[in-house]
């Protein structure tokens, strides 16, 4: 056997090897937290969701870059649950919802999604609330889609165009379709295991990484190739949509609630908050001490009453309105 044959051999054998532990690593995950709620099909996609509560205003939870509606149902969505329908949802491509490869993971077409979705739940404008990407994606909706958004609430959202990705983020912006699938399926998932204690430290501090969000805040589910795959597309398309929408925002005129923690580590409060309050005189901006990014599991306190500042303004005018 030659020496180029053997190198193949062995070549071949790393990335069965690697493949296979990908494989197994998601099956295990997917035994460990499995779907919590129910399917609905839109377009040719899959979205996992849970719609809990009373009768009460509807209440939409849009999730982040590479989240889950666990970071909802961690402690939030109890909070609201006995005043309002709660309605959270995984994006598509996120969690349990599927998205297919040959559809666009960019904003408009994301908000498009999930605008369907909430038409198909009989939702007529919802109290939007978006974490993070689920900000800007709220944002999209609102801007596109104003029969989906009666008002909006948004925690630590991303809401400008900044040059580099937060550094947790930084390995995931792979341009090219096929390598991402191909670092999906070989080095992503026993790189991610290796680097998640250094990189949670970063998107939750300063505050605490819970003991138990592996499971309870569905961390976990990111340990999958088609996870890795989803959230490298959402994190190379953010972009493309945002610099339009930035020069919408003034248009807005449904209610808008934002909380930002001075000490968040992924997105600066300065950049994304105070920002769009200049280009949004009417957004109610709270900033905290104290806190980090993720604040639906770290501050649900904090996050609920924004929500319900937000939905009390959203009845206030709908009373003005008629």
């Amino acid at each position: 056997m030659s020496i180029l044959l053997t190198l193949i051999l062995i070549v071949a054998l790393i990335v069965a090897g690697l493949v296979f532990f990908a494989a197994n690593t998601a099956r295990k995950v997917e035994a460990t937290v499995p779907p919590c709620g129910q399917f609905v099909a839109i377009d040719g996609q899959r979205l996992h969701y849970i719609d809990t509560g009373g009768a009460g205003p509807a209440v939409v939870l849009i999730h982040g870059l590479g989240g889950t509606l666990w970071h909802y149902t961690y402690a939030l969505v109890d909070k609201l649950s006995g005043e309002c329908r709660v309605i959270a949802v995984d994006r598509p491509g996120s969690g349990y919802s599927t998205r297919p490869d040959d559809v666009s993971a960019r904003l408009g077409v994301q908000a498009d999604t999930l605008a369907k979705f909430m038409r198909a739940l009989g939702l007529k404008q919802p109290l939007l609330v978006g974490h993070s990407l689920g900000g800007a994606l709220s944002l999209a909706i609102a801007l596109d889609h104003p029969d989906c958004a009666g008002a909006v609430a948004l925690i630590a959202p991303l809401t400008q165009v900044q040059e580099d990705a937060p550094e947790p983020f930084q390995g995931l912006v792979i341009n090219s379709p096929v390598m991402r699938k191909i670092i999906a399926w070989t080095l992503a998932i026993p790189m991610s295991i290796r680097n998640a204690p250094k990189l949670l430290k970063i998107v939750f501090g300063p505050d605490a990484v819970p003991a138990d969000f592996p499971t309870r805040g569905g961390g976990m589910l990111g340990l999958r190739p088609n996870s890795f795959y989803n959230t490298s597309s959402d994190a190379v398309a953010v972009m493309e949509d945002l610099p339009g929408m930035m020069n919408r925002y003034s248009g807005l005129t449904i209610p808008l609630g934002m909380l930002f923690a001075k000490g968040d580590l992924i997105l600066d409060y300065r950049m994304h908050g105070e920002a769009m309050k200049q280009q949004c005189p009417a957004l109610d901006l709270v900033l905290l001490d104290g806190h980090g990014h993720m604040l639906p599991l770290t501050a649900p306190d904090a996050t609920a009453d924004l929500i319900r500042h937000v939905a009390a303004r959203q009845l206030e005018r709908r009373a003005t309105i008629g």
